[in-house]
């Protein structure tokens, strides 16, 4: 849970330990300190700063968000539990600033991962639902919320199928 300035830090102390250790003839130790450099460039790579993104994302601290999330310089190397909230915290972030096409093309990228329970993926196809109703096409918004049907599971994202029901009913 670092952003990517600690992650380097972190590496870089570790590379000087092992150095030291190497130095001081304890390779036993120099192998431990590799293994942990090993592990935080993989943890780099594979979980990246998204984490402490979704922290702040559920403080509604958005400006923080977006930067955290910049930090991730290439998505597709996430793995794919963080890949999917990384879409998912994206889409939402281009919500707010009214770019619905970049919201649109991230929450299709978070459809294809794991976000969490069936109702995080009933939000995500919601929110495509929703996208879809802006531009006034019936047959995706009607598909989004079939599928979002079934995986709702708390009464409130239930409620909002049935208001996007309803909406679709007038186009």
């Amino acid at each position: 849970m670092y952003n990517n300035n600690s992650r380097y830090a972190l590496m870089a102390v570790f590379l000087l330990a092992g150095l030291v250790c190497v130095f001081y003839h304890q390779y036993q130790l120099a192998a431990l300190s590799a293994l942990l450099l090993a592990f935080v460039i993989w943890s780099h790579f594979k979980h990246s700063s998204v984490l402490m993104a979704s922290k702040h994302f559920k403080n509604n601290e958005f400006g923080k968000t977006k930067v955290l999330l910049a930090e991730v310089t290439k998505p597709e190397r996430l793995a794919k539990s963080r890949r999917g909230y990384y879409e998912f915290m994206q889409g939402n972030m281009a919500l707010k600033e009214q770019d619905w096409d970049k919201a649109e093309y991230h929450f299709q990228l978070a459809s294809r991962f794991p976000v969490g329970g069936k109702n995080e993926k009933a939000y995500v196809l919601i929110h495509l639902a929703n996208l879809a109703l802006r531009k006034k096409d019936r047959e995706r918004a009607e598909a989004y919320t079939k599928l979002a049907k079934e995986l709702a599971e708390t009464q409130r994202s239930k409620d909002i199928i049935v208001k996007i029901e309803k909406e679709i009913s007038k186009i």
